[in-house]
């Protein structure tokens, strides 16, 4: 599986930006895509999640009511809506995607595929 994101940039504090991630196939129906982030001097943190079948979603407390991921069955895209950015938001954003189901959605580990990051950059 194949995952291609985009839609990063630089976007001002209060603004939005929305994220896409595509997958080459979905390889069955525990299909989970995700998205996690990287910023200087942290470790990957897990931002959302969402189980293809169920559309049930996941969030990080630190974005939970700001950001919000949904689906395109058809495209097999994921979308992550980013509103009221905040600086601390900058990071390199990274899709991640796995056939099997887990509950651990947060856990990076848990993923297969993962798509090459696209830079979020928030100025204050």
């Amino acid at each position: 599986v194949q995952l291609q994101a985009s839609g990063g940039g630089l976007v001002q504090a209060g603004g939005s930006l929305r994220l896409s991630c595509t997958a080459s196939e979905r390889t069955s129906t525990y299909f989970i895509m995700g998205w996690f982030r990287l910023a200087p001097g942290k470790e990957r943190e897990f931002v959302a999640a969402i189980r293809w079948r169920s559309t049930s979603t996941y969030y990080a407390e630190s974005v939970k009511g700001r950001f919000t991921i949904s689906r395109d069955n058809a495209k097999t895209t994921v979308y992550l809506q980013m509103d009221s950015l905040k600086p601390e938001d900058t990071a390199v954003y990274y899709c991640a995607a796995d056939s099997k189901w887990f509950s651990e959605v947060t856990d990076s580990d848990r993923y297969s595929y993962w798509g090459q990051g696209t830079q979020v950059t928030v100025s204050s």
